[in-house]
C-alpha cells in the first residue's frame, strides 16, 4: 500500500522527462548558437561540475539565477576551446530556459496538489543548496514535507542513502513509498535497491551514451510513463 510520494526534481517536475541537456541545447539553437555537439556535451558536463564543486550558487538563488551561471560556465569552456558568442545571448538562454521551466511546474502543479492532499509528499534532489528558494518561487514549496536536497546533506544520487533520507523524512517503511523520477540510474535504481516501488518518467535523455539515462537489465521500474500528468491514475494501480 502506497503510503508517501518521493519526487525528483530536475529533469521530471521542471521539464516532464526532458533531460536539462536536451533543453538548453535547443535554447541554444533557437539562438542560431551553432555549437558542436561534441563541444556542447563537454561544456555541459563542464558547468555542471563547476556548480557542483564551487560555491558559485547561493542558498537565495532562484532557477533563473542557477541557468545564468549553469551557461556562463559552459560559455567559459567553449570560449577556452576557441568557440565564441555574444555574452548577452547567457541573458536570452537563461530567460527562455527558465520561462520552460515555469510553464512545465504550472502544468505539474494541480497534479502535485491533488496528490499532496492524499500522500505527504519530500523532495529528494541532486541540487546546489537553493532548492528551497526555487520550489519557493516556482510556488510548489507548501506542497512538500521536506527537502533532501543533496548539497545539504552531503548525500548525491545514486547513492542510495539520499532515497532513505527521504524515506525516513516520511516515517515509513521503504516499501510504503513510491519514488518518482526520470533518471533510471539516478532515481529508478536507487529506489528499488531500498525497497521503494517506483515510477519511471521515461522522456529524451542526452544522445549518443552521454547520459545514461536507460534501465538495466535486472531491475525494473513498476511503472513507465511519458507524461508528469499520469502519475495520479498509475498510483491506484500499485494500490
Amino acid at each position: 500500500m502506497i503510503k508517501g510520494l518521493l519526487f525528483d526534481y530536475g529533469g521530471t517536475i521542471d521539464t516532464n522527462g526532458l533531460h536539462w541537456a536536451v533543453v538548453l541545447k535547443d535554447s541554444y539553437q533557437k539562438f542560431n548558437i551553432q555549437v558542436p555537439d561534441d563541444l556542447f556535451a563537454k561544456a555541459y558536463a563542464f558547468g555542471e561540475r563547476s556548480l557542483a564543486i564551487n560555491p558559485i550558487i547561493k542558498p537565495s538563488h532562484i532557477f533563473y539565477d542557477v541557468l545564468r551561471l549553469k551557461v556562463e560556465q559552459q560559455f567559459v569552456f567553449m570560449r577556452e576551446h576557441g568557440f565564441n558568442t555574444d555574452e548577452a545571448n547567457i541573458e536570452l538562454i537563461a530567460g527562455y530556459c527558465n520561462q520552460f521551466a515555469k510553464e512545465t511546474v504550472e502544468r505539474a502543479k494541480p497534479v502535485l496538489r491533488g496528490l499532496s492532499a492524499e500522500y505527504p509528499m519530500v523532495m529528494v534532489s541532486n541540487f546546489y543548496g537553493n532548492l528551497n528558494a526555487v520550489l519557493e518561487n516556482f510556488g510548489i514549496r507548501e506542497l512538500f514535507l521536506d527537502v533532501v536536497e543533496s548539497a545539504v546533506v552531503g548525500v548525491r544520487k545514486p547513492n542510495p542513502e539520499i532515497y532513505q533520507l527521504g524515506v525516513d523524512s516520511l516515517g515509513l517503511k521503504a516499501e510504503e513509498c513510491l519514488v518518482i523520477g526520470d533518471s533510471f540510474s539516478k532515481d529508478i535504481n536507487p529506489a528499488k535497491e531500498i525497497g521503494c516501488r517506483t515510477i519511471w518518467l521515461k522522456g529524451q535523455g542526452w544522445e549518443d551514451g552521454r547520459v545514461n539515462n536507460s534501465g538495466s537489465t535486472t531491475v525494473r521500474s513498476d511503472i513507465e510513463i511519458q507524461d508528469f500528468t499520469e502519475i495520479k491514475n498509475c498510483i491506484s494501480t500499485l494500490n
